[in-house]
């Protein structure tokens, strides 16, 4: 595990980032909040696939009066951190309605969306209620006045995209250093500074990571839907959780019409896991096969054992702690597949052309040799018996 940056932890509810604690997902709803049952119900399902922390908008007076109700529906199931979105009357919403001031675990002030008084009002209820913010900068929504001041500044020497990306740090660390004036410490602030452009919220953040000693929320904005968000998004945040850089972070995907809020989360697991930063269910390790594999019954098998994992994962993580390590092996020939296998904690090399038999492999030596219609299930059946062994109290 790569230590994170930043020295500082932030208390958010339950959760603790930053300092030697592990990164955290965190998601957002997109339900209307003033519907308790519907929000309450995805706070639940996202943290029920993985999100630690889940932030909720809170636009109107019927979003911040709503805010009490859902934390009581929640708070029967769950302790998962509620994090407050205010943009543009953040601090009249908090004065009206004290009790969701003092109920949410942080709020989230956008500088671009709200003038010096909000902002500043924003922070006295935070050091009032002993609440951390976090002060979150968007591309979309960044300070005219100053990105104006710093191509007025730099025009003739520096790229509109470079000056966009000091436009957007300086907004972050001068907020921050407000917010320090008011009272509140560096642990009690997370700074994120989202921009929809892969090079640009590397250099954002990285410049962050560099200038100062906040603790960081990443995430690439605006990302996109379908296999171009999930890419964009992986290609930006591996760069940066490589370097050991950020506290918390967000896939922001769009989802496509009715489906789950959860794919967002799913994502976000499958990267830390693929950096090995944290595992969340058992790894397989498959090939894509070539003019040597027999058909396609390889593919069938991984997308087999793929199934009994899903189908498995709750109660295996239940009744087999550490579960979630476990590496597992379908291999399509004899080429790799011996090797690849015995890498892990149990393998498979199908038989491909020529061949006769497939190889399982336990524990890096072979265990026996599989033939006929149904290796498929033989395998299965091993599988479940190394698992009851491997894991058994």
């Amino acid at each position: 595990m790569i230590k994170q940056r930043t020295s500082h932890t932030v208390n958010i509810g339950t959760i603790s980032i930053g300092g030697n604690f592990p990164i955290a997902i965190q998601s957002m709803t997109n339900t209307p909040t003033e519907n308790v049952k519907e929000t309450s119900q995805q706070i639940l399902d996202l943290n029920a696939a993985g999100a630690q922390i889940v932030r909720i908008t809170i636009n109107d007076i019927k979003a911040a009066l709503a805010v009490p109700k859902i934390i009581e529906i929640v708070r029967k199931k769950s302790s998962v951190p509620l994090v407050g979105d205010f943009h543009f009357n953040g601090n009249l919403l908090l004065q009206k309605v004290p009790e969701c001031a003092q109920l949410l675990d942080k709020y989230r002030i956008n500088p671009g969306n709200a003038d010096n008084k909000n902002f500043r009002e924003m922070c006295e209820i935070a050091l009032k209620n002993q609440k951390p913010i976090r002060i979150g900068v968007n591309s979309g929504s960044l300070d005219q006045k100053i990105l104006n001041k710093l191509t007025e500044k730099n025009i003739k020497t520096k790229s509109s995209e470079e000056i966009f990306v000091e436009a957007m740090i300086a907004s972050c660390l001068t907020s921050a250093k407000l917010a320090e004036s008011i009272g509140l410490n560096k642990n009690q602030i997370v700074l994120s500074g989202k921009v929809s452009q892969t090079q640009q919220m590397i250099a954002v953040y990285e410049a962050l990571a560099q200038k100062s000693d906040y603790a960081l929320h990443l995430g690439l904005t605006e990302a996109g839907s379908g296999e171009s968000g999930i890419i964009q998004s992986t290609s930006a945040l591996s760069i940066l959780l490589q370097q050991g850089i950020g506290d918390t972070f967000r896939v922001s995907l769009t989802p496509t019409p009715k489906s789950s809020r959860t794919k967002e989360v799913e994502v976000a697991q499958m990267i830390l896991q693929s950096l090995e930063l944290k595992h969340f269910r058992p790894k397989v390790i498959s090939c894509p096969g070539c003019g040597r594999t027999s058909g396609d019954y390889f593919q069938k098998l991984t997308q087999c054992v793929n199934k009994k994992i899903d189908q498995e994962l709750t109660r295996w993580k239940t009744k087999y702690p550490g579960i979630e390590n476990l590496k597992i092996a379908v291999m399509g020939c004899v080429v790799n597949g011996p090797g690849e296998s015995t890498h892990c904690d149990i393998g498979i090399s199908l038989p491909g052309r020529g061949e006769n038999f497939a190889v399982v492999f336990q524990d890096g030596k072979k265990l026996c040799n599989l033939k006929g219609n149904d290796i498929e299930e033989k395998f299965l059946k091993i599988l479940e018996d190394y698992i009851k062994e491997k894991y058994k109290d």
